[in-house]
């Protein structure tokens, strides 16, 4: 049975369509494991065609030999490869399994797999033009859905508990687009997670459509004030664009409040005042070396909580109220949401009266 060749738009209309399942039984990215780590399809597997060294070793010939003994090694390879993967992963599936399958371009690595699987008897779909094709339909997608959604902002000066709110009104059944949880990054220059790596650009890009292909266009999607980048990774600017032109919330929490918030979400820093203190210098050259080796003296003698509360009320609480000010074209008309404290009684009581009132 010959592979069904699908294009990128049409794959994406049948994962719409069809999303409690992605209307494809499976979908195996036939990429080396790096090109599959920088970004791949939501739910992919990986089955490699080649792997990141035979890759390599594939186009050291094709260079130094020729295309023909490239090809020939290739071959070798590939079949190899496509044996162990029908040998641990395909035995025990039944002729019904439908898989949807791409390679970097829709070509040999692919097209390989898809012959081998349909030769058996499966019903193979083949991504035509392959991941390049998707990437570009998937992009033009994000466009379309971020066009019929109705977002509200979530505002409010650092430390105030956005992402708290954030969790609260998920927990409420409420729609929320986490910008900051699909970055890994807590979008400051001390916003970092030590340990946690962001995912490339790409990656995030496919963590944000396939995030918004979730949502329903007749519901509010709450989400929180950003810059154009969280962390490395850029807001795609049509999302951006619509932000910055929707209503807002205006979220308010006292100054001491909002200090032991940050020293419970940022309790690495807390906890490790030599990281804090390396984390600082980069605030050199906004705040200078006199107030930047200040606050490094502070931590030197165990004195976080100045340090914070100096760095809320100086630099982060200024910076983003212009900000704010400037790109949310809503912000003079917020609806304020005034919270008692941080704990997560608060949080729930205002998600649910956000959500019932715009939800």
């Amino acid at each position: 049975m010959a592979a069904h060749p699908i294009s990128a738009q049409a794959a994406i209309e049948r994962m719409r369509r069809l999303s409690s399942d992605n209307g494809f039984s499976d979908i195996i990215d036939a990429r080396t494991e790096d090109e599959f780590a920088l970004d791949h399809l939501p739910g992919a597997i990986n089955w490699p065609s080649l792997t990141n060294e035979e890759r390599i070793r594939v186009g050291t010939l094709y260079k130094q030999v020729s295309s023909f003994e490239a090809n020939k090694l290739g071959a070798m390879l590939v079949a190899s490869n496509i044996a162990r993967h029908i040998e641990h992963s395909v035995m025990g599936l039944s002729k019904d399994w439908q898989p949807l399958i791409y390679c970097w371009r829709g070509g040999k690595r692919s097209g390989s797999l898809a012959l081998v699987l349909g030769q058996i008897g499966f019903r193979v779909w083949l991504i035509e033009g392959g991941y390049k094709a998707f990437r570009a339909a998937m992009l033009q997608d994000i466009s379309r859905l971020v066009a019929g959604l109705h977002l509200r902002i979530i505002t409010g000066p650092t430390g105030s508990g956005k992402t708290r709110l954030l969790h609260a009104l998920t927990a409420c059944g409420a729609q929320v687009l986490d910008l900051e949880e699909l970055a890994r990054h807590r979008s400051s220059v001390l916003g970092r997670i030590p340990g946690v790596a962001q995912p490339s650009q790409k990656h995030f890009d496919t963590l944000v459509w396939n995030k918004l292909r979730q949502f329903d266009p007749q519901k509010t999607v709450f989400v929180e004030a950003e810059s154009k980048k969280v962390g490395n990774v850029a807001v795609p600017q049509v999302l951006m664009d619509a932000m910055r032109q929707s209503p807002c919330i205006d979220l308010q929490l006292s100054d001491d409040e909002r200090v032991k918030l940050l020293l419970e979400d940022y309790a690495f820093f807390a906890n490790d005042h030599e990281l804090f203190a390396q984390r600082l210098s980069l605030l050199t050259e906004l705040k200078g070396k006199t107030v930047v080796n200040a606050w490094r003296a502070q931590l030197a003698q165990a004195e976080v909580e100045p340090v914070v509360r100096d760095l809320l009320l100086h630099h982060y609480d200024p910076t983003y109220a212009k900000s704010v000010a400037r790109n949310f074209v809503q912000m003079s008309h917020a609806e304020p949401a005034q919270l008692a404290d941080r704990h997560s009684n608060s949080m729930q009581a205002l998600a649910a009266k956000l959500l019932g009132q715009f939800g």
